[in-house]
C-alpha cells in the first residue's frame, strides 16, 4: 500500500497530477473489471453457443440488483471515507471500514437466500424461455452462491481507492480478471462445464483477491485498517453511507426494471436472439462506461476531500479535467461501434444471424455516445461531494423519467426499431439535463471562491 499519509496530498498536490495518479489505476481497474463480463460472454458464445449468450443476458437484471446493493454500501461508504479524511476525522474513517465489512455481509447473505429461493420464477419473469432458462439458471446458481464474496471484494476495493491506494485496487482487479480468464477457459473448453464453469471461474477469482484484501486491511501499520470494535454498526455511519449510496442504488435498481422491460420487448418483437444481441451491445457499452466510471473514481476522492476542505477552485478543476477526458473516451467508443460493429460482434459469436442483430444494435445504441459523458460524470460528481438529492435525480432522470416511457411508447409505433432507439433518445435528453445542472453548480463554486 502507499504511504500512510498519502490521503492528505489530495488537498495540496497539483490537481491534474492527482487526477492522473488516481484515475489511471482506476481506469485500468474498471477496464479490467469490465473484461470479466466480456471474457465470460466471449467464452460462453464461442464455447457454449448463441442461445447461451441470450441466457446470460436474461440474468442482467439480477446482476444489476446485486450491483445495486453493492453500490449502496461500497459507493456510499467510499464517498463518506473521502469526506471524513478531508475533515481529518481518522477515527470515523476506521469505523467506516469495519462497517463496510459488516453491511456487505448482511446484504450479501440476505440477497443470496431470497434469490436462490425463487430463482426459476424470477428468471421466467425476466423473460427466460424454455430454450434459455437452463443457461440462465446454471449461471445464476453459482453467481448467487458467491454473492457475499462479490460484495466484500467490491466493497473493500472501493475502500482501497478512497483511502489513497488506487494502485493496490488496480492490481487487485487485474489479478482477479487474469485468474478468472484462465480458470474460465479451462472450465469451458477443457472440462466442458458450460456456462456454469464461467460463473465458477468468476467466484473463485474474486475469492482469491478478497483474501488478499483482508490480509492488507488486517495490517495495523496501514493508515486505515480493520480494528477491534469497528465491525459493530454505527448508526450515523450506516445512515450517512446508505444516504450517499442511495443514488447508485436507485440507478441500478431502476436499471434492473428497465432491463426486464427491454428483454421482454426484444423477445416480443424479435425473439430470443435479440436478447443475445442486446447482451453483446451491453457488454461493449459497459466497457466504455466502466472506463468513464474509472475516471469518476479517480475524481471522487479528490472532489470529496477538497469539497470537505472548502477548496472549491480545486473541485472545479478536477471536474473540468474529468469531463474532457470522458468525452474523448466515449468518442472512441462511438467511432469503433459505428465504423466496425460487425468485427466487434464477431468476437462473441460465429452465428451470422446474431452478428447481424448485434451490429444493428451497436450502431443505434452508440449514436450519441460522445455527449453521454456529461450525464455519467455529473451524477458521480454530485455523489462525491455529498449532494445526494441531485445525484439521485440525475441517476433517475435517464432511467425512470426518460428511458422507461420511451421503452413503453416507442415500440408501439416503431416495433423492434423503437426498442433500440429508446436508448439513444434517453441518452440525448438526460445529457441536456445533466449539462444544465453541472453548469449551474460550477457557477456557484466560482461565486464561493
Amino acid at each position: 500500500m502507499e504511504a500512510k499519509g498519502s490521503p492528505l496530498a489530495l488537498g495540496t498536490e497539483n490537481v491534474w497530477r492527482l487526477l492522473m495518479q488516481y484515475a489511471i489505476p482506476s481506469v485500468i481497474a474498471m477496464t479490467a473489471a469490465s473484461l470479466y463480463n466480456i471474457t465470460d460472454s466471449i467464452f460462453i458464445g464461442q464455447g457454449v453457443g448463441a442461445l447461451a449468450i441470450s441466457g446470460l443476458a436474461i440474468t442482467f437484471p439480477l446482476m444489476n440488483l446485486a450491483a445495486a446493493f453493492g453500490a449502496l454500501v461500497g459507493v456510499g461508504a467510499s464517498m463518506l471515507m473521502s469526506l471524513r479524511l478531508g475533515q481529518k476525522d481518522y477515527s470515523s474513517a476506521n469505523n467506516i471500514l469495519g462497517n463496510v465489512f459488516s453491511l456487505n455481509l448482511i446484504f450479501g447473505i440476505t440477497y443470496t437466500i431470497v434469490i436462490l429461493s425463487f430463482l426459476d420464477p424470477i428468471l421466467y419473469f425476466f423473460g427466460a424461455s424454455d430454450d434459455t432458462i437452463t443457461y440462465a439458471r446454471e449461471y445464476m446458481q453459482v453467481i448467487t452462491l458467491g454473492n457475499v464474496i462479490t460484495h466484500m471484494y467490491l466493497g473493500l476495493n472501493a475502500m482501497l481507492r478512497a483511502t489513497g491506494n488506487p494502485k493496490t485496487a488496480m492490481y487487485t482487479t487485474i489479478f482477479s480478471v487474469v485468474i478468472n480468464a484462465a480458470i474460465t477457459y479451462v472450465f469451458i473448453f477443457v472440462f466442458n462445464w458450460g456456462i456454469r464453469g464461467a460463473a465458477l471461474g468468476t467466484v473463485i477469482a474474486q475469492a482469491s483477491m478478497l483474501t488478499w484484501q483482508i490480509i492488507i486491511y488486517s495490517n495495523k501499520k496501514n493508515f486505515i485498517h480493520l480494528m477491534k470494535g469497528s465491525f459493530r454498526l454505527k448508526r450515523k455511519i450506516v445512515k450517512d453511507s446508505l444516504s450517499i449510496g442511495l443514488s447508485p442504488f436507485l440507478m441500478n435498481s431502476v436499471g434492473c426494471v428497465l432491463v426486464i422491460i427491454l428483454n421482454k420487448s426484444l423477445i416480443h418483437y424479435g425473439g430470443d436472439l435479440q436478447v443475445g444481441a442486446y447482451g453483446i451491445v451491453n457488454r461493449i457499452a459497459f466497457l466504455f462506461g466502466m472506463i468513464v466510471m474509472g475516471l469518476n473514481m479517480g475524481m471522487q476522492p479528490i472532489a470529496g476531500y477538497n469539497f470537505g476542505a472548502g477548496q472549491f477552485d480545486r473541485v472545479n478543476r478536477v471536474l473540468k479535467y474529468t469531463i474532457i477526458i470522458a468525452v474523448a473516451v466515449l468518442t472512441v467508443g462511438f467511432l469503433v461501434c459505428e465504423l466496425f460493429p460487425g468485427a466487434v460482434a464477431s468476437m462473441f459469436t460465429t452465428d451470422k444471424k446474431l452478428i447481424d442483430m448485434a451490429e444493428y444494435g451497436l450502431r443505434i445504441v452508440f449514436m450519441f455516445a460522445p455527449i453521454v459523458s456529461f450525464q455519467i460524470v455529473a451524477s458521480n460528481f454530485f455523489q462525491s461531494i455529498g449532494m445526494v438529492k441531485r445525484a439521485v435525480f440525475l441517476s433517475l432522470s435517464r432511467q425512470a423519467l426518460i428511458l422507461l416511457p420511451c421503452l413503453l411508447i416507442m415500440p408501439l409505433f416503431l416495433g423492434l426499431k423503437g426498442v433500440w432507439l429508446s436508448m439513444p433518445a434517453a441518452d440525448l435528453l438526460s445529457t441536456v439535463i445533466a449539462a444544465f445542472m453541472l453548469v449551474s453548480q460550477y457557477k456557484k463554486f466560482k461565486i464561493a471562491q
